[in-house]
């Protein structure tokens, strides 16, 4: 006859334990700036190529289909010129093709220099944490933008 069997009693677990995330090292300087380097070095490159291949000369880039069907301007248009003109140092003509679009590189900008700075000093990465009615009111902005630059009193905002 066999005796009952009780349960175990709870104790440790054998075998080593599992390290849990305050055991985990921290990643090395180059790692952490891996991410943000080639970032930029993908941001230089696509500036550098569209500010070497103009796009005010036909042939070298595709039309805006909305452009191309409707003859309407979609708040992308002009946004080639503008990253033209704003690598090659004009502000003025960048801004005149897209304002939005300018606007895009320098908040870019912004947040690709938070986030290596804080890759060097070891920091989290930046996150975009900003509220529905922030997210409202830049959507409400940019189609303020496609539909007034679409007007005789927009053209200023048409590329």
């Amino acid at each position: 006859m066999d005796a009952p069997r009780t349960p175990a009693a709870p104790g440790p677990a054998a075998g080593p334990a599992a390290p849990g995330p305050a055991a985990a090292r921290p990643a090395s300087r180059t790692r952490r700036l891996a991410g943000p380097v080639l970032t930029l070095a993908g941001a230089v490159a696509a500036f550098a190529y569209v500010g070497a291949v103009d796009p005010n000369e036909p042939g070298h880039y595709p039309v805006c289909p909305l452009f191309r069907l409707t003859g309407l301007l979609c708040p992308g248009c002009g946004g080639l010129r503008s990253a033209h003109a704003f690598a090659r140092g004009d502000l003025a003509a960048a801004l005149g093709s897209n304002a939005v679009a300018v606007a895009g590189y320098l908040v870019f900008a912004g947040f690709l220099a938070l986030w290596l700075v804080r890759a060097v000093r070891g920091g989290p990465v930046p996150r975009f944490a900003l509220r529905p009615a922030a997210w409202w009111g830049i959507g409400l902005l940019v189609l303020a933008f496609s539909i007034v630059r679409n007007f005789p009193f927009g053209s200023a905002l048409a590329p």
